[in-house]
């Protein structure tokens, strides 16, 4: 398919991003009855259009997907301390499935993880009293930097979870969370064996704010799966993040993680594994730029590696998505990013290039390297347009695979 033919479609999926994005009525968030907190909320959709090509080397045919995503959601009011949310989420082929989306057997083609579904994405109750919010329904939760637990929002289908979360904000500067889940509804749909992990999962964040020069944040996410035996392990970390300026309007930015992982409930394993990310660089004048090493480890034999099954792993280890389970030999990925926001009148323009290296963290193996590129622009509030690239050159034990994305959005 030539650039001609890819800008065309996707202009035509902007349009039709278009015929589904007729504002809806926002309205005010207080209520003296019952009545008015239900029927005087914000109603809120979000429509997202997107071409998703893929050459992989194995496959016989390149994939190519035009997929639209919408989401229409009503928050009510608040009432003596009680609200709620409902939102449903249907996402459509446009064109002729020449991709495999892990349902329709178009196993000649690369995968492509986003099937046609119509779900109820989130359905939710919430009370908060003083500083303190309890939620309990269909939820998405997203923590931190999403490398642990995430909607993982790039796919057409989010991931959210059956629960129950708690949020309190008594302490100055510090937010403490938990939940309780009970299932994870993944990007696979409900028609797929893997589209739901019924789990007894208990997640701990606490995040203090109170420091000048960044954030600290302590974990603990206890998870029980009861569908996948090897998902089902203890992780607890610490994470510190943020910026110190160096200079007029230069700062020096970094990141440090450190996590332990064992094996929990009804794995069969027997280990533990480290997590490590160390990130260091600059940011000046709309420019961002920062070298990061991050390590999956692996057990002494290189059978066990350390797992991230809630994650937005699309975000991590390259676009590409070569790396979404960890190998048994672990993981460690140097990356380096340069990102640029443009100002003035062109104002909602970004670009950012990033390198990585992969190798494994037991046995030294070569994992390839690639080469990750996007250039996003909102033109205002409303409206955005995409155009996202990985080309990912593989080592000997994998192989090489390119992805090209064109997308446009609304919300309201």
């Amino acid at each position: 398919m030539t650039i001609k033919h890819i800008i065309t479609r996707g202009f035509l999926l902007a349009s039709t991003a278009a015929i589904f994005t007729t504002p809806l009525v926002a309205s005010a968030e207080e209520a003296e009855t019952l009545a008015d907190a239900v029927t005087g909320g914000k109603a809120y959709l979000n429509v997202r259009a997107r071409y998703e090509g893929v050459d992989q080397a194995s496959k016989t045919e390149d994939a190519a997907a035009f997929t639209i995503r919408t989401k229409m959601g009503y928050k009510t009011g608040t009432y003596n301390g009680f609200s709620g949310v409902i939102e449903f989420e249907d996402s459509r082929n446009l064109a002729n499935e020449n991709y495999n989306n892990t349902l329709n057997s178009n196993t000649a083609y690369p995968v492509v993880a986003d099937p046609s579904h119509t779900e109820v994405n989130q359905a939710y109750l919430s009370y908060t009293y003083d500083d303190t919010k309890v939620s309990a329904g269909r939820q998405s939760i997203n923590l931190g930097n999403l490398r642990f637990v995430g909607t993982v929002g790039w796919r057409q289908n989010d991931q959210n979870l059956d629960s129950v979360t708690v949020v309190n904000t008594s302490v100055k500067d510090t937010k403490f969370f938990y939940a309780y889940v009970w299932n994870v509804n993944r990007i696979f749909g409900n028609d797929s064996p893997a589209g739901d992990h019924s789990s007894n999962h208990h997640l701990f964040n606490a995040e203090y704010s109170g420091l000048k020069f960044g954030k600290l944040t302590a974990y603990g996410y206890l998870l029980d799966n009861n569908d996948v035996a090897g998902f089902s392990t203890n992780t607890f970390g610490l994470r510190f993040a943020g910026k110190t300026e160096i200079a007029d309007k230069t700062n020096f930015v970094y990141e440090v993680e450190y996590a332990n992982q064992t094996n929990a409930k009804n794995n069969p394993g027997d280990y533990s594994v480290n997590y490590f990310l160390v990130t260091g660089g600059v940011s000046f004048a709309g420019a961002t730029l920062k070298a990061s090493f991050e390590s999956l480890g692996s057990d002494n034999n290189g059978t066990q590696s350390f797992k991230t099954p809630l994650a937005t792993l699309h975000k991590f280890n390259g676009w590409a998505d070569q790396f979404l389970g960890t190998p048994a030999d672990g993981l460690e990925d140097f990356y380096v990013t340069g990102a640029y926001k443009f100002s003035g009148d062109m104002k909602g323009l970004k670009a950012a290039v990033i390198y990585h290296k992969f190798t494994s963290q037991f046995g030294d193996v070569d994992y390839g390297n690639e080469l990750d590129m996007v250039v996003s622009y909102a033109l205002n509030k409303n409206y955005s347009v995409a155009v996202k690239y990985a080309d990912y050159n593989a080592g000997p034990s994998k192989e090489d695979i390119s992805k090209f994305w064109f997308t446009v959005a609304a919300k309201f």
